[in-house]
C-alpha cells in the first residue's frame, strides 16, 4: 500500500471508471491517510480517526466500483452490505454487529490465503511423501532386531521402486488409479447465540467451542491420485499455518485497515412511518452510530474494536437527503461527495476505455468463437445515445442500462454462433439503429426489453 499516493490510486481507479474525478480524489485521500496513520509515532496515532465518506448519486454512476476497486488497490479486508438489509435490535433480521464480524470471516480467509501460499511447496512435498507411503508402504524397521543384510538389500529395492513411483506420480502417470483416504467429517450443527442484541447467528459450531475434547469423525472415500493428492495438501496446509497467528494478523488488518461499504443508507434516512418495514429505520441508525463511531465487538474470534474501520456509505437520496439521518451519524461522515449523472461522451468512453469495457468483453466472447467483431465510432456513438435516451424515459439506471442494450444488440449474433460464414463481423451504426430504434421508440416495449 506505501507505493500507492494519492494520485496513483486515482490513475488505477481510472483505468475502471470514467468520470467522477472528485469522488475518486476524495477516496484516494482516505485510503492513504489510512497508511499515513498507521506509520505516525506516539499516542496521537490511535486519536486519528478515519473521515468517513458519503457518496450521492443515482445507481450505475460508480458508486461501488469505486470502493471494490479501492479495495482491491489496499488489499484489506472489504465488505459491502446494504443498509436496508438491517433490522433494528427487537425486530426479526440482522443486527449491525453482524458487519463486522463477517468483516472479521473475511480478514481470516484473507490472511489464511496468503500462509497458505507461503507455505504451499512444502505442503506439496509433504502431501506427496504421504501419498507414496499409501501407495508403497514403507517397511516398519525394529529397534530392537539387527538389520541383515537382506533386510538392507530389500529396503534399497523399496527405495528405488519408491523413486520410480515419484517419478511417476510427478509425470502424471498414476492419474487413473485410486487410493482409499480417511477424510474428516465435521458435521457439527451451528450455534445460535442468544445476547442482549437477539439471536445471532455467529458461525461458530461445536467443534470450534469444545475443540480438543471432541474426537475427530472421519469417514472413509476413495478417490483419485489427483483428488487424494489435492485433499492432502490442504490438509498439510492446515498443520502448517499457525490459525493463532492468522487470527490475531487478521483482526489488526480489519481494525486498522478494514472498509465497510453502506450501500442503499439513504433507505434508512428520513422519519419513521407508524406502519409497515419502515418501522425501524431511525432504530437501525441508533443501532449503527457506535459501530461506525468506535466500539468493541464480539466475535467468533475474540473482540475487534472498530474505532479505525474505514466507512464508505452510499445512496441515491431521490426521496431523503442526507440531513435526514440523524445527527449523530451524519456526523460520523465528514466528507460528502456527489457523483455526476453520465452523459452520452460518458457512455462513449465507458464503452471503450476501461480494461474491462463491454465492447472489450464482447471482443473477446467472439474470439472464442474464432470471429472478430469490431464496432465503428459510429455504431458506439448510437449505443450510447440510446443508453441516454432511454434513461431518461424510464428509470436512470447509469452505466448499467449498457449490459441491457449490448445484451439485446448482439442476441441474434450470439445465438447464431459458431456459424460456416461468420469470420468477421462489423457492428455500424445502421445495424444499430436497426435492432433498437423500434424498441426505444416504443415507451411500453422499452420498459420491458431494455
Amino acid at each position: 500500500m506505501d507505493e500507492f499516493t494519492p494520485r496513483e490510486i486515482v490513475k488505477e481507479l481510472d483505468k475502471y471508471i470514467i468520470g467522477q474525478d472528485k469522488a475518486k480524489k476524495s477516496v484516494a485521500i482516505a485510503l492513504r491517510n489510512r497508511w499515513r496513520r498507521q506509520n505516525v509515532d506516539g499516542d496521537i496515532r490511535d486519536e486519528i480517526m478515519p473521515n468517513n465518506i458519503i457518496l450521492i448519486g443515482p445507481t450505475g454512476v460508480g458508486k461501488t466500483e469505486i470502493a471494490r476497486r479501492l479495495a482491491r488497490l489496499a488489499n484489506a479486508p472489504f465488505i459491502k452490505v446494504e443498509a436496508s438489509k438491517f433490522t433494528e435490535v427487537g425486530y426479526v433480521g440482522r443486527d449491525v454487529e453482524s458487519i463486522i464480524r463477517d468483516l472479521v470471516d473475511l480478514g481470516v480467509s484473507m490472511v489464511k490465503t496468503e500462509k497458505t501460499n507461503i507455505v504451499q511447496e512444502k505442503a506439496e512435498k509433504l502431501a506427496e511423501e504421504k501419498l507414496l507411503d499409501i501407495l508403497l508402504p514403507p517397511i516398519q524397521k525394529s529397534k530392537t532386531t539387527k538389520t541383515s543384510s537382506e533386510d538392507e538389500e530389500l529396503i534399497k529395492k523399496m527405495e528405488k521402486t519408491r523413486e520410480k513411483l515419484r517419478k511417476q506420480l510427478q509425470d502424471g502417470q498414476l492419474d487413473e488409479r485410486t487410493v482409499e483416504l480417511d477424510v474428516s467429517s465435521d458435521n457439527f450443527p451451528m450455534m445460535q447465540v442468544i445476547s442482549p442484541m437477539g439471536v445471532e447467528d455467529m458461525g461458530m459450531n461445536i467443534q470450534d467451542l469444545l475443540g480438543p475434547m471432541m474426537p475427530k469423525k472421519t469417514k472413509n472415500r476413495k478417490m483419485t491420485i489427483p483428488e487424494a493428492k489435492n485433499y492432502l495438501i490442504q490438509e498439510e496446509s492446515q498443520k502448517l499455518i499457525d490459525m493463532d497467528q492468522v487470527i490475531k494478523e487478521a483482526i489488526q488488518r480489519v481494525e486498522n485497515s478494514g472498509i465497510v461499504f453502506l450501500d442503499e443508507i439513504d433507505k434508512i434516512a428520513g422519519t419513521d412511518s407508524k406502519h409497515g418495514p419502515d418501522v425501524s429505520r431511525a432504530g437501525v441508525q441508533r443501532d449503527l452510530l457506535p459501530v461506525v463511531e468506535g466500539t468493541n465487538v464480539i466475535t467468533k474470534y475474540g473482540m475487534v474494536k472498530t474505532d479505525h474501520i474505514l466507512f464508505i456509505a452510499s445512496g441515491a437520496f431521490h426521496v431523503s437527503k442526507p440531513s435526514d439521518l440523524i445527527p449523530e451519524l451524519q456526523g460520523r461522515f465528514p466528507i460528502r461527495v456527489e457523483l455526476n449523472n453520465l452523459t452520452t461522451e460518458d457512455f462513449v468512453r465507458i464503452l471503450t476505455e476501461p480494461e474491462n469495457a463491454l465492447i472489450k468483453q464482447y471482443t473477446a466472447l467472439m474470439k472464442t468463437e474464432n470471429v472478430k467483431l469490431t464496432f465503428t465510432k459510429d455504431a458506439i456513438r448510437e449505443i450510447a445515445h440510446t443508453a441516454d435516451v432511454v434513461n431518461e424515459k424510464a428509470e436512470n439506471i447509469g452505466a448499467r442500462r449498457l449490459h441491457t442494450i449490448m445484451t439485446t444488440l448482439l442476441e441474434d449474433i450470439l445465438f447464431e454462433l459458431p456459424g460456416d460464414d461468420m469470420f468477421d463481423i462489423r457492428i455500424d451504426e445502421n445495424y444499430v439503429k436497426m435492432r433498437l430504434t423500434n424498441i426505444v421508440e416504443d415507451e411500453d416495449l422499452s420498459r420491458y426489453i431494455l
